[in-house]
């Protein structure tokens, strides 16, 4: 009767173990080791906010990584400019500098496309520019000048000289083989290029025009026919996205108005890539 009567109590509990969801262990042996009874485990979504009645929390998504940011100098910052030209956002520089123009610009950008105006370039923005822009060229990048010059010629190295470069694209005034002032210069188009070699200075006029083309070549100062190292206010509006004719052109008028002053009659120049 007594085994008969554990047999009742076990079936009776697999009953309810089956009925609970929940999963018994059988007994083993000569049927009077005790019943153990497994409850189930807590699910996943069960946690202490639940218990407490309150929602579990979402998980905070990362924010994309800060590429470019206020404040921050250097050729990043130029392409970013450079690309942002590209789309219509920026119509100045580059500059090489993010300044309240770039970041304006950026969060225009954002704005356009949905994405959080917070006027820094994150992964998110940089990505985005780049499929709808192109890698842009040396001459994009330094589009108003700011480019390094490169090493001067040998012939510029003794006496008074405007050593220009086409390669780097700048002018270095030198005196007995030391730099005293370096500015961007632009060239004539392949129409009317800028001739190549060694010249000297042979007239300097202060407030010149063009007899050719009657536009203003102030602080011109000639040395191989009508071709003169001036002041161009195109160069200085536009930058290397137009040319001269045949002139070297400067878009610094500070600079070459001091440069005017100092340079004399007589003077070399030197034209070299």
């Amino acid at each position: 009767m007594r085994t008969e009567g554990m047999r009742r109590v076990i079936a009776a509990l697999v009953a309810v173990a089956a009925v609970g969801g929940c999963t018994v262990q059988a007994a083993e042996g000569d049927g009077k080791s005790p019943v153990r009874v497994e409850l189930p485990k807590s699910s996943p979504s069960s946690s202490a906010g639940a218990e407490d009645g309150k929602p579990s929390a979402e998980p905070t998504k990362t924010p994309p990584k800060v590429l470019l940011s206020p404040g921050d100098t250097g050729r990043d910052v130029r392409e970013l400019q450079a690309r942002l030209r590209q789309v219509a956002w920026i119509f100045e520089g580059p500059t090489g500098t993010y300044d309240g123009t770039t970041e304006e610009a950026v969060k225009g950008f954002q704005g356009k496309r949905g994405l959080p105006k917070t006027g820094e370039t994150d992964s998110v923005t940089w990505q985005r520019l780049l499929k709808m822009t192109h890698e842009p060229g040396k001459w994009e990048l330094y589009l108003m000048g700011g480019q390094p010059a490169d090493k001067p010629d040998a012939r510029c190295l003794t006496g008074r000289v405007l050593c220009i470069s086409k390669s780097s694209r700048t002018l270095r005034w030198m005196v007995d083989g030391r730099t005293v002032t370096t500015v961007p210069v632009r060239f004539g188009s392949e129409y009317t290029p800028t001739r190549e070699g060694v010249f000297s200075v042979y007239w300097k006029s202060r407030h010149h025009v063009s007899t050719l083309y009657d536009s203003p070549m102030p602080y011109a100062m000639f040395f191989s026919g009508g071709q003169a190292v001036h002041y161009s206010s195109d160069f200085a509006a536009r930058g290397y996205a137009g040319a001269s004719h045949g002139c070297v052109n400067v878009r610094d008028e500070a600079a070459i108005a001091e440069l005017f002053d100092e340079v004399r009659d007589g003077d070399k120049v030197v034209v070299h890539w």
